[in-house]
Formats: C-alpha cells, structure tokens, sequence
C-alpha cells in the first residue's frame, strides 16, 4: 500500500495536467492541475465527451495501436506552441503487459524560471 500511496504523491505533486483513462474512456483520476485546467472534475465521465468526433477517432486508433503490441506505449499527439508544450497518450500495463488503460502526458519545453534548489 506504501507504494499506491507514493505513486498517487508523485501525479498529485507534479505540475503538469494528469488524466488517467480506463479503456472505456472513463476518466478514472485527476490530478489536482487537471482539475483546475478543466475547471472542473471530471472523474467518471468519458474523456470523448471533452473531445470533437475526429479527436474521438484519433483516441480510437492509438487505442487499438497501444492493443497491437506491449512495445506500443506512446504516441505523440498535439504541439501547444502558446504553452510551449508538447503532448502525448502513454499507455497504461499491468504486470502481465496487457494494456489497462492511458492517460495524457504534457512535456513543457519552456525552461525552469525557478532558483536551483530554491528554498
């Protein structure tokens, strides 16, 4: 259990915008950025109702990707040139490899305007 209670600290303290997913879309998890970017929790809706009908498709396809083999793991899907970012869908495995779920993963490319060790 102390390993659960690290993981979740780990996506509670990042900064960027956690949004796990089960494999029916069901938004299982938000972490606290996520919830206040989308101005709301979202937990238990499906993420295709946050999206357009082609998004919904693109989703479908990493989906069935991910499915294709466990070496599928990560699909680059957006560039955010206003928040210097780039996005990505990261599928989610359990021990035996099969996919579990996925979630969105942002890598802001802006660099660190904070003090080295600033405390």
């Amino acid at each position: 259990m102390l390993l659960n209670k690290l993981f979740k600290s780990v996506m509670e303290q990042d900064r960027a915008p956690i949004v796990i997913c089960d494999l029916t879309h069901t938004i299982v998890y938000m972490n606290p950025v996520a919830v206040e970017r989308y101005h709301k929790d979202l937990t238990g809706q499906s993420l295709k109702n946050c999206h357009n009908a082609k998004s919904g498709e693109l989703i479908d396809k990493v989906i069935l990707w991910f499915k294709e083999s466990a070496d599928n793991n990560i699909v680059y899907t957006y560039n955010n040139e206003k928040e210097n970012k780039d996005v990505y869908m990261v599928a989610l495995r359990d021990d035996s490899g099969e996919l579990i779920g996925y979630y969105e993963k942002h890598e802001y490319r802006a660099k660190e305007t904070g003090e080295l060790y600033g405390f």
